[in-house]
């Protein structure tokens, strides 16, 4: 079996299309933000950002890369279950932005501003994203997306 014809593999490299996607999609809205409306407040506007990136993620997310586990009769689980991880994921994506600036201080006055928007980018959409990823790949395939083979025979075991 090619690398291509591996399920694992292909979801795989589908969730990191989406996420590469959804990634642009949060620097796009949160510099928006961050620049016009919410200067001061950087965290507000990334946590927005993810908002609008997480919807955009779950619709590619059951339609694209979990399609071969989207069943219609799920769809309102898959969707609870999908906010709840990405509540989760969104407050693992911003903490590293929220650290940086309110607990190191990386902000201005105290530093400049190439310092502060660099800290901003290597904490938020690095740092921050790299961690949500591999936090929302486990969750998503443990209990959004779950193979139900899987959960069939762990049922099954368990009764």
């Amino acid at each position: 079996m090619s690398l291509r014809e591996n399920p694992v593999v292909v979801r795989a490299l589908r969730f990191l299309g989406v996420g590469g996607f959804c990634f642009i999609v949060t620097l796009a809205v949160n510099y928006g933000l961050k620049f016009t409306v919410l200067g001061a407040h950087p965290t507000t506007a990334f946590l927005i950002a993810n908002t609008v990136a997480t919807v955009v993620s779950y619709v590619l997310s059951r339609q694209y890369t979990f399609q071969d586990r989207n069943d219609a009769y799920r769809k309102r689980t898959q969707f609870i279950g999908f906010c709840v991880v990405s509540a989760i994921g969104i407050i693992i994506n911003s903490a590293p932005l929220y650290i940086s600036r309110w607990v190191f201080g990386l902000h201005t006055p105290e530093v400049s501003f190439l310092v502060q928007e660099t800290a901003d980018f290597i904490s938020g959409p690095v740092i921050g994203t790299a961690l949500a990823m591999v936090f929302r790949w486990w969750a998503l395939h443990k209990f959004v997306f779950p193979d139900e083979q899987k959960a069939d025979k762990e049922v099954e075991l368990a009764a």
